[in-house]
């Protein structure tokens, strides 16, 4: 056990817990099995996201939790605070929600109801919207911004990926055509775009499905955004399921079953998804399996610029 995990364990009582580690990407999380009940334990990757921005993802949680969304719920400390800092390490703990993954990526879905499935993720999807829309943020609520500029803008939220140093000279110059292309109608439909705090990240190892009931967890990447474009990065995930026209449908019945939603732009923010992965993988490329996964994000964004411009 690593001296971060155990003085964490500490600091919110669940010491002699039993722990799993689970993931290792923006955190590494733990699945704590207590006396208490279970919990995630997370250690957050190192300058990932500042103190008042991971303050805020928690409070987020807790507002949502509130409202009846389905996702974790932070545990205080036991100084009565959501977030710590463990030898320079920020770390959280939230509940622990049962449930089966909806799936692994690159691999063929296995549901045995799949349209209901994604019917019930856009429904859950627009329930989300609706309550954060209602919800009264704190004082000094930070998170990032998945707007214009966050998406196509000078510094985006997940980096220059037309700066990506394994992009042909070709492919950089389509990257450039279509980002300036969908900069130019993105800004063309601003004021009619439906803008508020999204999951953002919602791809299948973050929705959880336990009977009919739809979790959705890791709000690590969550901020102020276009709510098509938390549609577009389900869809991108799936675009390969021989099914996947039926699975966009029942996707989009659900969200409307509960809210309205103009989509007429939705394949736009699907292509500006699949760049934003050209610039994410940047940093993490000497990652193990980071080359493979580059050379994949190069591959389909590039299939769906080309697409655009047909």
């Amino acid at each position: 056990m690593s001296a971060a995990l155990e003085a964490s364990l500490a600091v919110w009582g669940l010491t002699g817990a039993d722990c799993e580690f689970v993931a290792g990407r923006e955190n590494r999380v733990y699945h704590v099995k207590s006396a208490r009940g279970d919990f995630a334990l997370r250690i957050k990757r190192p300058g990932y996201r500042e103190m008042d921005e991971l303050v805020a993802e928690l409070n987020w949680l807790e507002a949502m939790e509130k409202a009846g969304l389905h996702v974790p719920r932070p545990l205080p400390s036991r100084n009565g605070r959501l977030l710590e800092c463990v030898d320079t390490f920020f770390v959280d703990v939230v509940s622990w929600l049962p449930g089966t993954p909806l799936g692994k990526s690159r691999q063929p879905l296995a549901l045995k109801d799949r349209l209901g499935a994604f019917h019930a993720i856009g429904s859950e999807m627009a329930g989300l919207h609706a309550a954060c829309d209602a919800w009264k943020r704190p004082p000094g609520f930070k998170r990032c911004h998945w707007d214009l500029e966050g998406l196509l803008g000078d510094t985006p939220v997940w980096g220059r990926f037309w700066e990506n140093p394994t992009l042909s000279e070709d492919t950089r110059e389509l990257f450039l055509r279509f980002r300036q292309a969908a900069r130019d109608r993105v800004a063309e439909l601003c004021p009619d775009l439906d803008y508020g705090l999204i999951h953002a990240d919602l791809v299948r190892e973050n929705v959880l499905l336990d009977g009919e009931t739809i979790k959705i967890i890791d709000f690590d990447d969550g901020g102020f955004g276009y709510r098509q474009f938390d549609m577009a990065t389900v869809l991108l995930k799936n675009m390969t399921e021989p099914d996947y026209p039926d699975l966009k449908a029942a996707l989009i019945e659900g969200y409307l079953s509960r809210r309205v939603l103009d989509l007429t732009s939705l394949d736009v923010f699907i292509t500006i998804r699949a760049l934003s992965y050209v610039g994410w993988i940047v940093p993490r490329i000497h990652e193990t399996g980071g080359t493979l996964r580059n050379e994949r994000f190069v591959a389909e964004a590039h299939n769906l610029c080309t697409a655009f411009f047909q």
